[in-house]
């Protein structure tokens, strides 16, 4: 094994021009240290040492050590090593194009295309920086590669801080895709890459650089088990995690194609974690106090189960009528001549299923001091609606939503057809928060599945929403406007309508699009959303 370092040395030296000492490690990550590298024994790390050996060289030829990292945050480092680490392993490949090799066959396989946690995404983007002819679906790894490339055409390889720029791009769009970084979870993804603490001086920085970078030598952590809560589902920091209760696989409609992709979204149940959150449940009870109560007229509809008796005219003899005339003529008395019975209004029963928008915008409060959020006024419309409702024969479900890419469209089911407006709901609808994006279409199927099993007569959905659907993982503006409208017309065919109340200004154009002319109204105020919410419900349910 020491010749075998040995020749790794000369290696390292014909490449560099300079000694290099390579000594073993008992460890999973190679660890460059000035001139020292320290390569790791197991049977896998001996396949890569001459890409670890080169990957190493290119450091030396064309980094500067130990720069200052307290200004940069840890998501920052990693996505600054990772740029680094592609700036430098082209510069050696200029000057040694047959090392290319070692590194591409060097490469782990690809990730799931799923997969949209940071580790993930940074092996995606090595791998396009790496191979040019690599190809990947991803926008922010498709920017990343962009960027580069632009970088190298208009400042040239040797520009470090043009590439370190690029770092706090990608490393913002991170953040704004709210793309979770787990320095204990994290390891640099290329096998053949060292631990790049030689990039960086932590100083005397609270955080040593084995936490705050998390490049461990031993690698990184396993994925969680499919059961366990994902990054994007997280436990809520009081009253325990959400109640997962089911996964449900839809299709979404390809607007480029115009075709529906099977099984492409995954929507998970949920029950919200309410248990000791009382305040929450009281301040959302509270809030319904504020709110002045509304009398909600009660649909009629002609029902020809709902017989009116004693009519003068109509398309049936009402039998009892007809025996109190034979008894009056008997009697001798002057009989009621009202013999018959026709059809009438009654109250039939209706099924509306509010589904609140429960997306990360849904936390803005409104201007003014005092101001209260979106969602706190989304929870006292729906409690106010659940209250006013509470007596009569119409049947009301309120359920929320938000999203986390296709794979994650979480749905909450916090009051149910025919379950009366208890303290356990209450405390669901308080507890509820607003996280993520809005993928509406996947959310609507789900809604429509669930009134499709109510019993017959007028069903709708009334979406409430801040905004046009959106997620992280999709880049085209009209691509889930497209889906949305597509699921509205699929649960419009199978007898279930669907209508929204948009609390956005300019909603008109994508409301209208999705909904129909007939099917929408915008609130410009959100402090106008209960008494909105509380007509359209009603008309909703009026409806033929």
């Amino acid at each position: 094994m020491n010749d075998g370092h040995g020749a790794l040395s000369l290696l390292a030296r014909g490449l560099a021009g300079i000694d290099v000492d390579v000594q073993p490690l008992a460890g999973a990550r190679a660890v460059l240290t000035g001139r020292r590298l320290l390569l790791p024994e197991g049977d896998e790390a001996v396949r890569l040492r001459r890409a670890m050996v080169a990957h190493a060289v290119a450091h030396l030829r064309h980094s500067t050590p130990a720069r200052p990292a307290r200004t940069l945050k840890p998501m920052g480092i990693a996505i600054v090593s990772a740029l680094e680490d592609a700036r430098v392993e082209r510069l050696l490949c200029r000057d040694f194009p047959g090392l290319h090799g070692w590194f591409t066959a060097a490469l782990p396989p690809a990730p799931d295309p799923l997969d949209l946690r940071f580790a993930a995404l940074v092996a995606r983007m090595d791998r396009v920086l790496l191979r040019a002819e690599a190809t990947d679906d991803n926008h922010w790894v498709n920017k990343a590669r962009r960027l580069f490339d632009e970088t190298v055409d208009r400042a040239g390889l040797e520009d470090y801080d043009a590439f370190r720029a690029v770092a706090s791009v990608l490393a913002n769009d991170l953040g704004q895709m709210r793309v979770r970084f787990e320095p204990q979870d994290y390891a640099v993804p290329a096998p053949w890459r060292d631990d790049n603490s030689y990039l960086w001086d932590f100083g005397e920085a609270e955080t040593p650089p084995d936490e705050a970078i998390a490049l461990q030598q031993t690698g990184a952590r396993p994925p969680p088990p499919s059961d366990a809560p994902s990054e994007g589902n997280e436990a809520p920091p009081e009253g325990g995690a959400d109640m997962e209760l089911g996964r449900y696989t839809y299709p979404e409609w390809d607007r480029m194609q115009e075709r529906l992709r099977p099984d492409w979204c995954t929507v998970i149940e949920k029950l919200p974690a309410w248990q000791g959150l009382g305040a929450a449940g009281a301040s959302g009870a509270a809030g319904h106090e504020r709110i002045v109560p509304l009398a909600l007229p009660r649909a009629r509809h002609l029902d020809r189960t709902h017989r009116l008796r004693r009519q003068w005219e109509g398309d049936d003899i009402d039998l009892n009528a007809a025996i109190e005339v034979l008894v009056d003529r008997r009697l001798r008395l002057r009989p009621d001549a009202r013999l018959f019975m026709r059809p009438g209004k009654g109250p039939r029963p209706s099924s509306v299923l509010v589904l609140l928008d429960l997306s990360e915008s849904a936390n803005d409060a409104g201007h003014g001091d005092g101001a209260v959020s979106l969602l706190d006024l989304e929870k006292q419309a729906a409690l106010l609606l659940a209250a006013s409702n509470a007596r009569g024969i119409d049947r009301l479900a309120i359920h929320g939503f938000s999203s986390n890419t296709r794979a994650e469209v979480y749905y909450y089911r916090l009051l149910e057809f025919g379950q009366p407006l208890a303290a356990p709901s209450r405390a669901m609808i308080g507890a509820v928060r607003g996280r993520y994006s809005t993928r509406m279409g996947a959310a609507l199927r789900h809604a429509a599945s669930h009134l499709q099993a109510e019993p017959a007569g007028p069903r709708a959905i009334l979406l409430v929403t801040d905004g046009a659907p959106s997620d992280i993982d999709v880049h085209d503006p009209k691509y889930l406007i497209e889906d949305a409208r597509q699921a509205v017309a699929e649960a419009r065919d199978a007898g279930v309508r669907s209508a929204c109340i948009a609390v956005d200004g300019a909603a008109d154009a994508y409301v209208r699009r999705i909904f129909g002319w007939r099917n929408y109204c915008i609130a410009d105020d959100a402090r106008s959303l209960p008494a909105r919410l509380a007509r359209m419900s009603t008309r909703l349910a009026a409806a033929h």
